[in-house]
């Protein structure tokens, strides 16, 4: 072979790799996103989703560190009983610089790529994690509120990732009013015993939603062990007492936050989680050690 022949036949040997590097490269995207446009269409139009078995593989890991949580709470830890006893409801955030079980699942799961699909953003950061276990026979309800105005955070990109640990009927799942987020408008955030976390913070409180349901579009799934409920901060959503005489109802809830988004500082008013520790501005942008980076 003539040596110029040559030299365009390895180019063309070489764009044939590189086209074939591309395709697979392509195709391993593809196959790596556990989220589907119809999933992202939904987040963004309902401000809620339900993601089937994504996180599977680290339903046993999650169950260890929320035994672990339990019996070892943060002085933060809240323990709630129905009026007429039963079991508790246990609520504790923040615990994973502690809880090794935690930070694995955090830094190591699909859970910050899954929130950049439903948020469409390229930065991904973790806000905190939440632990909700409603014990058999626990006569509390979560009241229907929004994350948003609990936070020390503002945001158009967030997402919490509601993870079961355990099977989950639909009238024991959180609910949802679709489309909530976009009403533009925050609620005053209630305690899960039902009094305000603020009395003083001049908004409304949440629309009597139990007691006129025909009038809100209420969203919901029965969920299993490593299914997700992902959902935007400004969602309104609650959730009903865990009526079973004999099935916890374990979560693990990752809140997530995405690009520029700024720390708010709400002076004479209560957030939740408190971050004291943190010394940004109001309007800085989020950064510190308490709120890592985890997709860039």
């Amino acid at each position: 072979m003539a040596s110029g022949n040559a030299e365009v036949f390895l180019f063309i040997k070489l764009m044939d790799f590189s086209t074939f590097c591309h395709s697979v490269n392509a195709e391993e995207e593809v196959m790596a996103s556990t989220v589907s446009s119809e999933q992202i269409s939904e987040f963004r139009e309902k401000g809620v989703t339900v993601l089937r078995g994504v996180f599977s593989n680290w339903v046993d890991l999650l169950r260890k560190g929320v035994d672990a949580n339990m019996a070892d709470p943060d002085p933060n830890a809240r323990i709630y009983t129905g009026k007429d006893g039963g079991g508790r409801f246990f609520v504790d955030y923040c615990n994973w610089t502690r809880i090794r079980e935690y930070k694995e699942f955090i830094f190591n799961s699909d859970a910050a790529a899954i929130g950049a699909e439903l948020m469409e953003s390229k930065q991904v950061q973790l806000f905190h994690e939440h632990v909700l276990v409603k014990e058999a026979a626990t006569g509390v309800p979560t009241p229907w509120h929004q994350d948003a105005p609990y936070y020390c955070v503002d945001s158009a990109k967030t997402v919490s990732l509601w993870i079961p640990l355990d099977d989950v009927p639909r009238e024991t799942t959180p609910a949802f009013i679709s489309g909530s987020h976009k009403w533009n408008k925050f609620y005053r955030a209630p305690r899960f015993d039902g009094s305000a976390l603020n009395e003083n913070d001049g908004l409304e409180d949440i629309p009597d939603i139990n007691g006129n349901r025909a009038d809100f579009d209420i969203l919901g799934w029965a969920v299993g062990p490593g299914d997700a409920i992902a959902f935007d901060y400004r969602t309104i959503h609650g959730a009903p007492a865990n009526a079973s005489k004999s099935n916890q109802r374990r979560a693990f809830s990752l809140r997530l936050v995405g690009d520029d988004t700024r720390f708010v500082r709400r002076e004479g008013i209560v957030t939740s989680p408190p971050f004291p520790g943190v010394t940004l501005e109001h309007g800085d942008v989020l950064a510190g050690e308490e709120f890592p980076v985890l997709l860039n």
